[in-house]
């Protein structure tokens, strides 16, 4: 497969020991039974060295319909944050299903001036999707504040708590690789293989969606890519349908590997009555392409998330069950200019 020259990448720069980390509402609201939740996530990356600030959006019981406030009052208090040099990085506090309606409100020549990491998963994914199209930003495919570090990350081990911590911590601060993410019991080979590409990926509904706008990424950015890809809610048929539309637009053809989360809430996989299981219906829809594919990785809605930097050149090993991210998701802080 020929790979196309990719964009260059734009790399926010390191964060460093007590540097502004923003908790903020960028899709769904707060509801009050969920304030310890994000005070705990707030412990957490005070633990982690940062400083951190609640937007003014992120206000327990504050709503409009589903979201924390409208699509403009969201896109206004986040150009807000994209345009204070004082904040380092912006973590959501939750997903939801409102990013589709401020896409087009996002002030991106701010991102460029002085990129920020963007940290967050679920609706999040549309923001690294589409600010990756538009600027080449790096995404941080990362837990949310609120259910993430504040719930997963709660119920999780001493051990495994300690290891995210170190790990999210080098992700935002460290200008070297972080190499092999830790791999966990749940991942299996569903078809073998090995391959280099950048990553590319979020909730596959989310990409379909993102793929449906004037923001897509073009088809080239998929060439050679690792696709990382998860699903929460619905049913079987969906994931099988997100992936036919992915086989038409010929995005399958141009990848060059798959990595796929664990699902979480999807029904009618692998019931008794002889419905498919996920690896099935993966393999179904990538018929004989041969590309290799890991699954069951923690990328998702399912527990405490690895980190997926998109944009970022990785290598998978489907048969070693090893995925190694190969650059750093942001650049030194000595670096002037906002690109890598």
């Amino acid at each position: 497969m020929t790979t196309a020259a990719l964009p260059q990448l734009l790399r926010p720069r390191a964060l460093a020991p007590g540097d502004l980390v923003v908790v903020a509402s960028l899709s769904g609201p707060l509801h009050a039974r969920f304030e310890p939740d994000l005070e705990q996530a707030v412990v957490v990356l005070e633990r982690m060295g940062f400083c951190v600030r609640r937007a003014p959006l992120l206000e327990a019981g504050r709503h409009r319909w589903w979201s924390a406030a409208t699509p403009a009052e969201i896109a206004r208090e986040f150009n807000a944050l994209l345009r204070d040099p004082q904040v380092r990085a912006i973590i959501a506090h939750d997903g939801g299903q409102t990013a589709l309606g401020y896409l087009d409100l996002i002030d991106i020549e701010a991102i460029r001036a002085d990129p920020k990491p963007i940290l967050g998963h679920s609706d999040i994914s549309l923001l690294h999707l589409m600010l990756y199209a538009q600027t080449g930003l790096v995404g941080f495919h990362t837990d949310l504040a609120t259910p993430g570090l504040g719930g997963h990350w709660q119920a999780a081990s001493t051990a495994r708590r300690a290891e995210l911590e170190k790990l999210y911590s080098t992700l935002l601060t460290g200008p070297e690789p972080i190499g092999a993410l830790p791999a966990g019991p749940s991942w299996e080979c569903w078809h073998t293989g090995r391959t280099e590409g950048r990553l590319i990926g979020g909730v596959i509904n989310r990409i379909v969606l993102n793929q449906a706008t004037r923001y897509a990424l073009p088809l080239e950015r998929f060439d050679g890519a690792v696709l990382f890809w998860e699903e929460v809610g619905g049913h079987a048929s969906h994931v099988w349908s997100y992936l036919q539309v992915l086989r038409h637009a010929g995005i399958l053809d141009r990848i060059s590997g798959m990595v796929v989360g664990v699902p979480t809430a999807v029904e009618g996989l692998g019931s008794p009555e002889g419905a498919p299981t996920l690896r099935e219906i993966v393999l179904d829809a990538l018929g004989d392409r041969g590309i290799p594919v890991l699954g069951n990785v923690e990328i998702g809605h399912a527990g405490p998330n690895l980190p997926m930097p998109v944009g970022t050149h990785v290598a998978l090993d489907a048969q070693q069950r090893t995925l190694s991210l190969l650059e750093s998701a942001v650049r030194p802080p000595t670096v002037t200019g906002p690109g890598s």
